[in-house]
């Protein structure tokens, strides 16, 4: 339940943990009191990471539980080489207020690029960080 229902496709349990399998790949959990309240996933090709996802269950939100799980993804990517890390993010997304306070900028946009539940296009818009 960590994805927001309007986008229409998320990503599978069995997907995230393939993922893992993959060279330079890692997750971060957010847990309190033993539950699961959020996570990201991202990985690392040459000195560029990328932040491949980053939800929260809906309880969990505007808790500050999704700016310290980026956060540890930033800072794990330093700690692994990377310079700068990249993320991408539908267009309404709530989350661009957070890569925003957290230092990231857009650098690109792709038009029409993901397709919601109900068919709406959003766009894809792509955002950065230095991290030296």
């Amino acid at each position: 339940d960590a994805f927001d229902a309007r986008f229409g496709e998320a990503w599978t349990s069995a997907q995230c943990m393939g993922m893992l399998s993959l060279p330079g790949v890692w997750m971060v959990i957010a847990s309190l009191d033993g539950q699961d309240m959020g996570f990201a996933l991202a990985r690392l090709a040459a000195d560029e990471a990328e932040l491949l996802l980053l939800a929260t269950r809906p309880a969990s939100r505007r808790r500050g539980i999704g700016g310290a799980l980026l956060r540890a993804v930033v800072e794990e990517a330093r700690a692994r080489g990377a310079t700068q890390i990249y993320l991408e993010v539908r267009s309404g997304n709530d989350a661009v207020a957070l890569y925003s306070r957290e230092g990231f900028t857009k650098v690109g946009e792709r038009s029409n690029y993901y397709r919601g539940k109900a068919g709406q296009l959003f766009d894809a818009h792509t955002y950065a960080r230095k991290l030296n």
